[in-house]
């Protein structure tokens, strides 16, 4: 963070000082939600979570160096006591914004939103120092404590922001305000808790009206081939760039195509020129998300070859999202266990033929969670998907939504060994360890509370002697 003193802290977010010798004290390190986080210099935010309460870490984190607690207690040891914590986190990372020279990009969308920011920071960082979301941590907490991550150094913050509702990205961007805001896509993930697609629309269109008129410097990126993000230009004052495989997007992908390796590569199509992109990254739905950092780093001022580069040599920077490794016998195993929806596990599967290349192919799928009155259909569908892609077998792990998936699978046509319904994530271990042959290519991909990323990691734990080879 910007070095600020504890007097000045208080101040920004309202707060009392108590046991505090020193208000001219400054935070010169980061601000933390986590005791085992804190070092010299540190703020740290106290939290009353369920289980845990922050206040009580209070001697230790300023034994470790903390200058201070944001608290909503007094606590001992020098402490800014607030009401409310989480707006005092959130007024500290507006104040910190508005005081920092960096170009503030947000994005939102209802699948790829973490990949795509890994994307464009690798992009930008070529360019100048840049401070992005680490993982997926994009709500009211996770997106203050990024911002206030960033230093007088820092050109470009790279913020993501999630949203289980109408408002939420309001809420956000009014603690972070962006100058460029993109919108990926309108899916179906938590359909269940918006209402429908037009509700989602709704929200994530809240981060294209936040922005500043086009003569302040606003930018909106928006997605050319889905219709309800592209509405959403009727909805901002700031310039509008268009992304896709529409021959009408400024940002545009031409030749799209996958390597034997199921790698992405295409001709980039910019304004000012074309450059062609071979990925890393695993499966065509990367494609659009690539897209969506052209679009983004052009408008910043970077040309096409360069973007191209970038894209070509950017990795995965968060985990479980298409991990791909190679065991030593030649089993490949794919871990995309981070999270699922309808819209993901279609790009997975169709990534995992890809790959394969003719090899045995296997999708170990579970629940997508939070899809409410689409659940049925939806997991019916991708069932029957795995069958039409010709996936060799579909392990199908859980309860009811599981079921369902191996229902799908059942009635378009899998009615031999092809599909199978298992218990849990021990039993779908079990059955690989008995089946898997040298060779073969395994997903694993459910909503992040099934934990299947254990079937993952215990493929790789079996039968390697030496070491595992990532790719």
């Amino acid at each position: 963070m910007i070095a600020l003193s504890l007097a000045e802290i208080a101040a920004v977010v309202g707060g009392q000082t108590y046991d505090i010798p020193d208000p001219s004290a400054e935070v010169t390190g980061p601000v933390v939600r986590d005791s085992r986080e804190v070092v010299p210099g540190s703020l740290f935010v106290a939290f009353v979570g369920e289980r845990v309460d922050g206040h009580d870490f209070a001697a230790a984190v300023v034994g470790a160096g903390a200058v201070a607690v944001l608290a909503s207690r007094p606590v001992g040891v020098p402490a800014i006591v607030v009401e409310d914590v989480q707006a005092a986190l959130g007024a500290l990372a507006r104040h910190v914004v508005e005081r920092l020279g960096a170009t503030l990009v947000a994005l939102t969308g209802s699948a790829g939103k973490t990949s795509t920011k890994d994307l464009i920071a690798q992009v930008l960082r070529r360019k100048a120092p840049t401070v992005f979301t680490p993982g997926s941590l994009n709500n009211e907490i996770g997106l203050p404590l990024t911002a206030l991550s960033a230093t007088e150094e820092t050109r470009f913050l790279v913020l993501e922001m999630g949203a289980r509702g109408i408002g939420h990205i309001r809420y956000l961007t009014g603690l972070t305000p962006p100058k460029v805001g993109l919108v990926l896509n309108v899916g179906t993930a938590h359909i269940g808790e918006f209402g429908g697609r037009e509700q989602i629309a709704q929200a994530k269109g809240e981060l294209v009206e936040s922005l500043p008129a086009a003569e302040d410097g606003g930018t909106a990126i928006l997605n050319a081939d889905d219709p309800l993000v592209r509405a959403m230009a009727s909805r901002t004052k700031a310039k509008v760039i268009l992304f896709g495989e529409s021959g009408e997007a400024d940002v545009r992908a031409e030749n799209v195509r996958l390597t034997d390796s199921g790698q992405p590569a295409f001709r980039l199509h910019t304004p000012s020129g074309a450059s062609d992109v071979t990925m890393r990254l695993y499966g065509e739905h990367h494609v659009s998300n690539a897209l969506a950092a052209a679009a983004v780093a052009h408008e910043l001022g970077m040309s096409v070859t360069e973007i191209a580069t970038a894209l070509s040599e950017a990795g995965s920077l968060s985990r479980w999202r298409m991990e791909v490794t190679e065991r030593p016998d030649g089993v490949t195993v794919v871990n995309d266990a981070y999270n699922a929806n309808p819209e993901s596990m279609r790009a997975a599967l169709r990534a995992l033929v890809a790959m394969g290349g003719g090899r045995r192919t296997w999708a170990v799928l579970g629940k997508m969670a939070e899809l409410g009155d689409e659940a049925l259909a939806e997991h019916d569908a991708v069932g029957r998907l795995a069958v039409r892609l010709n996936v060799s077998k579909l392990v199908a792990v859980g309860g009811r939504e599981a079921s369902w998936l191996q229902l799908g699978a059942y009635n378009e046509g899998s009615w031999g060994e092809e599909s199978v319904h298992v218990s849990d994530a021990q039993a779908a271990i079990d059955l690989l360890r008995s089946e898997l042959r040298p060779g073969d290519v395994v997903l694993v991909k459910a909503s992040r509370s099934v934990g299947l990323e254990s079937v993952a990691q215990a493929l790789l734990e079996t039968g390697t002697e030496g070491e595992v080879a990532a790719r």
